[in-house]
């Protein structure tokens, strides 16, 4: 009898690892809207763990972004919105339970050139899961929280930003296009898992956060990010290699728009989204502009990243 219940556990086992194996395979068949590389960092993490648990995890999580569904358009392979998602490991909260910080980067590219344009360059501090080896990582718009909290809350994250990148894609395009994705994002705060160790939904969980990041999107008083997110992009960076100057006055436009929004609802979190990592693509596009429109630009950028004003000024100088 104990030998027939080892051989089971064995069968088993090998049925799931194959299972395992096969969803990968269809994955790559039926890739979607995103094109994301995961990376999985455990290094922080106690070398008694079977590091071989990370690399499941890595694989089934690029296997969750690379083959859902998010939108009803049909994407071909070069439209695909690249993405990078970086999990870092921080500790272990209890068995199975990890708590870990998220890197999002997402690129999209800018008309007429090679050039790829960040969308999004952030880092969610407060990202805790649980995951255990070749457990189910699905997600369902119409049951967020699942079963158990901090399992789902490994998929609703991944999903959640997923939607972000994707209105924000979709914003670059076409006037307010992203509006249906930042939704579903917002869905996603509203029915998101609770449990103790689980933040970064609600309004109290700090200032800079997925609730507040959903809401600024979403509220109907700050529809000029929308505006702000076209112009940037479309209105002047796809039209840098046709058109530099009018590109130039456009960007100059969009940040105007941008500044006003800031001083109008202060210290929202979008103004410190959008403004990641732009630096050194605005600093590349105006430094050989003229005067007039490098110290336009400079007002415009120390107010608005204020972090890196000096560098601003001494760049555009």
């Amino acid at each position: 009898m104990i030998l027939y219940h080892i051989f089971f556990q064995k069968l088993m086992t090998r049925k799931i690892k194959i299972l395992f194996l096969l969803s990968l395979f269809c994955s790559h068949i039926n890739a979607q809207e995103l094109q994301a590389k995961v990376t999985v960092n455990a290094s922080h993490i106690n070398t008694t763990v079977d590091k071989k648990v990370f690399n499941t995890l890595q694989s089934q999580l690029s296997n969750f972004l690379n083959s859902r569904k998010f939108t009803e358009d049909q994407f071909k392979e070069y439209e695909k919105v690249q993405c990078n998602f970086i999990l870092n490991l921080q500790s272990i909260v209890e068995p199975n339970v990890y708590k870990a910080t998220l890197i999002i980067q997402a690129a999209r590219p800018v008309f007429n050139s090679s050039y790829q344009t960040a969308l999004v360059s952030y880092q969610d501090q407060d990202f805790t899961f649980r995951y255990v080896e070749y457990q189910s990582v699905d997600f369902n718009d119409n049951r967020v929280q699942g079963t158990d909290a901090l399992s789902a809350n490994l998929t609703a994250v991944l999903a959640y930003y997923s939607y972000i990148i994707l209105g924000l894609d979709y914003d670059s395009f076409s006037p307010k296009g992203g509006a249906a994705f930042f939704q579903k994002a917002q869905n996603v705060v509203n029915n998101a898992p609770e449990a103790n160790n689980v933040n970064g939904w609600k309004a109290f969980d700090g200032l800079r956060n997925r609730y507040w990041l959903a809401e600024n999107l979403i509220s109907s008083r700050n529809n000029i990010i929308h505006d702000v997110i076209y112009s940037y992009y479309r209105a002047g960076l796809d039209k840098l290699v046709d058109s530099e100057s009018e590109a130039q006055l456009n960007l100059i436009q969009a940040l105007t728009q941008l500044q006003a929004f800031n001083r109008e609802v202060p210290n929202t979190m979008f103004v410190d989204f959008f403004m990641q990592n732009k630096l050194l693509e605005l600093v590349g596009i105006f430094k050989k502009a003229t005067t007039a429109n490098k110290n336009k630009v400079v007002d415009l950028l120390t107010s608005l990243d204020v972090s890196n004003a000096s560098r601003y000024k001494e760049e555009l100088r």
